[in-house]
C-alpha cells in the first residue's frame, strides 16, 4: 500500500479544488491510500476574513513530524510572485530536523499551483520549490506528455510537464477549468503509480 499525502495552502479556493482533483487522481490507483492536508494559515482570522478567505476547508491541518509516513507528498501552492506563498514556505522551513535525518530521501515529491494570469510564475513557482525538495533527497515527478491536456491549445489552460495549475484571474474570479482538473488528476495518479513502484 503506497501512502500519498496531498498538502497545500489555499486562500481562495482554487488551490483547493485543484487538491481534491489531484486526490482523485491518486486513489484511482489501486493499492493507494491518499490523505489530504493543509499547512497552518499565519493570517488571524480576522486578517483573514478581510482578505476574503475561504474559511471553510475540510481538510486537515498537517504537522512537519508527520511527513515521513508518506511514499509521496504532492504539494499544492498558490503563487506569489512567482514563487510558493509564505504559509507554505514557513511550513517548509520547519523541516530541518527531517532534513538533518534523511527522513524524506527517496520520498516522492510533486507540486501543483495556482496564479492570476496566463504568465504570472506557473511555472517558476514549481521549479522553485524543486529545490526545497531535491535538498531533502526527494524523488521529483511532474507530468509527462503523456498527458495530452498539457498540449491543448484551444484555450487558455493551466498545466505543464512541471506540473498541474490553474489560472484563477486577477480578481480571483475564474474557476479551474475541466482542463486543468484533468492535468491534475493525471498528476495524482501519476505520482501514486510511481510512488506505489518505489514503495514496493
Amino acid at each position: 500500500m503506497a501512502k500519498v499525502l496531498v498538502l497545500y495552502y489555499s486562500m481562495y479556493g482554487h488551490i483547493e479544488t485543484m487538491a481534491n482533483a489531484v486526490a482523485e487522481g491518486a486513489r484511482s490507483v489501486a493499492g493507494t491510500e491518499v490523505t489530504i492536508k493543509r499547512v497552518p494559515e499565519l493570517m488571524s482570522e480576522e486578517a483573514a476574513r478581510k482578505a476574503g478567505a475561504k474559511l471553510d476547508q475540510a481538510a486537515p491541518v498537517a504537522t512537519v513530524d508527520e511527513l515521513p509516513g508518506y511514499d509521496a507528498i504532492i504539494f499544492g501552492t498558490p503563487t506569489r510572485f512567482g514563487n510558493m506563498c509564505a504559509q507554505m514556505r514557513n511550513f517548509l522551513d520547519q523541516t530541518g530536523g527531517l532534513w538533518l535525518k534523511g527522513t524524506l530521501i527517496g520520498k516522492v515529491g510533486s507540486v501543483f499551483t495556482s496564479t492570476a494570469t496566463q504568465h504570472g510564475g506557473q511555472e517558476t513557482t514549481i521549479t522553485s520549490f524543486h529545490t526545497t525538495l531535491l535538498h531533502h533527497g526527494m524523488i521529483l515527478v511532474g507530468v509527462p506528455y503523456s498527458c495530452q491536456e498539457i498540449m491543448n491549445m484551444s484555450e487558455i489552460t493551466g498545466g505543464s510537464p512541471y506540473g498541474a495549475s490553474t489560472l484563477a484571474g486577477g480578481d480571483g474570479s475564474r474557476r479551474p477549468s475541466e482542463n486543468e482538473l484533468k492535468v491534475a488528476r493525471f498528476q495524482g495518479s501519476h505520482v501514486a503509480q510511481v510512488a506505489k513502484k518505489q514503495s514496493a
